[in-house]
Order: structure tokens, then C-alpha cells, then sequence
């Protein structure tokens, strides 16, 4: 038994990310942009993106509408449904719906419709 494992879970001290409990969390690089996020294991492609300020395009969130359809040139993904909407060739073919894809490995994705929402140039101003 390691005690002193032990004694600083129990001081209060925050878990490690190697802790148990910790979700993991893997890279993802999106191509052709080279832009980069985190991705947490139990938050999708999507959301995870959304949170780093890069727009996937999407529509339903649900698997079903295919507009956020991506290319997985490495790594390995789960599905939070059983089967999203992704025929037995489009999977074999490393297609992958990013709504509802959570990432188990670093990725890098093809989605050249990304954008960059940090990037995007302000509206033009009043007209004088």
C-alpha cells in the first residue's frame, strides 16, 4: 500500500492528471489550418473545438445530418451513439462524425471548412 499516494489524496491537495479519476485529455491538430485544441475524453470533437474558438461546421449534434463529416487521418475515436450516420465504407475510410466522436488517442483531423472564430475579421464599422 503506497501511504504516501494515501496522504495526499486525503490532504486535499488537487488529483494529478494521471490520477484515476482524471479524464484524459489528447491533442488534436486540424489539417489543412495546423490549427490546434485540447480534446477531454468524455466531450466531443465538436464541443472540444468550439471551446478553443474553431467552428467545425455542424447542424443537428446528433449523428444523423452528416454536416460536420471529417476526415481521420490518425488516431482513434469512440461514438457516444452506436451507430452514427456513417455507412460500414465511410468508416473503413477514416470518415468520422466530430458531434458525437469523443477522442481516445491524439487525432489529426481533415476539416478544411473549419474557422477560426478568434480570426475572423470584425465587422466593417458605421460608414461616415
Amino acid at each position: 500500500m503506497d501511504h504516501a499516494h494515501d496522504a495526499a489524496e486525503d490532504s486535499g491537495a488537487p488529483s494529478s492528471p494521471s490520477s484515476p479519476a482524471a479524464a484524459a485529455v489528447y491533442a488534436v491538430e486540424l489539417h489543412p489550418q495546423g490549427w490546434r485544441f485540447d480534446a477531454p475524453e468524455n466531450e466531443t470533437l465538436l464541443l472540444a473545438a468550439l471551446d478553443h474558438g474553431l467552428r467545425l461546421p455542424h447542424s443537428c449534434r446528433n449523428g444523423t445530418c452528416r454536416a460536420c463529416i471529417a476526415k481521420l487521418v490518425s488516431g482513434r475515436v469512440d461514438y457516444r451513439i452506436e451507430w452514427p450516420g456513417l455507412s460500414r465504407e465511410e468508416k473503413d475510410e477514416g470518415w468520422i462524425l466530430p458531434c458525437v466522436a469523443c477522442a481516445r488517442s491524439d487525432l489529426v483531423l481533415d476539416q478544411p471548412q473549419t474557422i477560426n472564430l478568434f480570426d475572423v475579421p470584425p465587422p466593417p464599422g458605421p460608414r461616415s
